[in-house]
Order: C-alpha cells, then sequence, then structure tokens
C-alpha cells in the first residue's frame, strides 16, 4: 500500500530548483518537488509527499483530515514516517 503524509511547502531552495523545504507536522524536511513543476508549487502550498517526492499539490482542507485519520492506517502509517525520516539524508547541494 501506497501512502502520502500531507506538508506545507515553507521555502524553495534556491541551491536546486526542485527541492523545496516543507513542514510535516511540525517536523522541517527537505522533499524534491521536480514531479511538479508544471504546478507552479510556491511557499505555503500543501503537497502529498511520498518517500521524499511531491506527488500532488492538494488543497488545504486534505492536510487536517488526512492527518487526523493517519494513526489509524497503523503499520502503512508507521511505514511511510519511516520512509520520510529516511528520505532527510537528502539536502541541498552544499548544505
Amino acid at each position: 500500500m501506497c501512502l502520502g503524509i500531507p506538508g506545507q511547502v515553507v521555502e524553495l531552495l534556491d541551491e536546486h530548483e526542485h527541492l523545496a523545504r516543507v513542514d510535516v507536522s511540525g517536523v522541517g524536511r527537505i522533499i524534491n518537488i521536480g514531479l511538479l513543476e508544471d504546478e507552479d508549487v510556491s511557499c505555503g502550498d500543501w503537497v502529498l509527499i511520498h518517500v521524499g517526492f511531491a506527488m500532488s499539490k492538494i488543497d488545504e482542507a486534505e492536510p487536517a483530515m488526512a492527518l487526523e485519520s493517519s494513526p489509524m492506517m497503523g503499520a502503512a502509517y508507521t511505514d511511510e514516517l519511516g520512509a520520510l525520516d529516511s528520505s532527510r539524508a537528502v539536502t541541498a547541494p552544499g548544505a
């Protein structure tokens, strides 16, 4: 099962056009937004993240609903958080 975690874009990194810093439940992460290059991602946007990649932009109502129901997903939720945590090793060049 694939699971996406919602995150809010807080910074677009100048060092690499496809990297952005997001806030995921109070934790900062650097993710790749390259798959959304045609969607004009900007600070404040919400994205659905899977294994360190933004898969789609989502509206503001979706993150609250997703985060409320996430713990009910059990192992799939835990696995996705683990994958997101391991993606934090990806940093901007020169960082």
